[in-house]
């Protein structure tokens, strides 16, 4: 009889133990979240004619030309460069792209940016940037606005067939013309 509880008990404890060592450890929340927007933008529209997602960095007091250099090619956002799907074939900043999924380049600029779309894959942050594979060259216009934008955010918004494509990030909109 003793040795039939010995029994229960070790196997109690080793069953104890052993999903212990077994249970999955789960991050804390990323400091610069993945986000998608898409177009339409409802979450409840299926027929998605674009969705990006990209990881949004927050300005916590820095500069957003230390961030997203003038000049410079940036991954679009935080950790991995964003990845653009479009659903269909599109003119995107006034040039025809064909449905397919792109890496999202850009270079800062004062008054415009260059959007890259890439054939890259898989890419952690813009390192390892190529040219030779860019797909597409565009410059979205910047405006400025009045509301300090705290973490870099991408919005389309539109009607029907004609929509635009904006990043928002401290004071500074940058907008990009699509048609479908």
């Amino acid at each position: 009889m003793k040795k039939s509880i010995l029994s229960i008990i070790v196997f109690v404890v080793v069953l104890v133990f052993s999903s212990e060592a077994n249970a999955q450890k789960f991050p804390g929340l990323d400091k610069s979240p993945m986000d998608a927007a898409s177009y339409p933008s409802s979450y409840r529209e299926s027929d998605k004619k674009v969705k990006i997602i990209y990881s949004r960095p927050q300005l916590k007091s820095r500069s957003l030309s230390k961030l997203a250099p003038v000049g410079k090619v940036w991954r679009t956002g935080a950790n991995e460069a964003a990845e653009i799907t479009f659903y269909e074939d599109l003119t995107f900043g006034g040039k025809e792209v064909k449905a397919g999924t792109y890496t999202f380049f850009t270079i800062p600029g004062e008054k415009e940016w260059t959007i890259i779309l890439s054939t890259a894959k898989n890419v952690w942050g813009s390192y390892f940037y190529q040219e030779s594979e860019d797909v597409v060259r565009v410059t979205g216009t910047v405006s400025k606005s009045k509301k300090n934008l705290e973490a870099f955010s991408i919005v389309f918004d539109g009607e029907d067939e004609n929509f635009n494509m904006y990043l928002g990030w401290g004071r500074t909109i940058v907008t990009i013309p699509v048609k479908g």
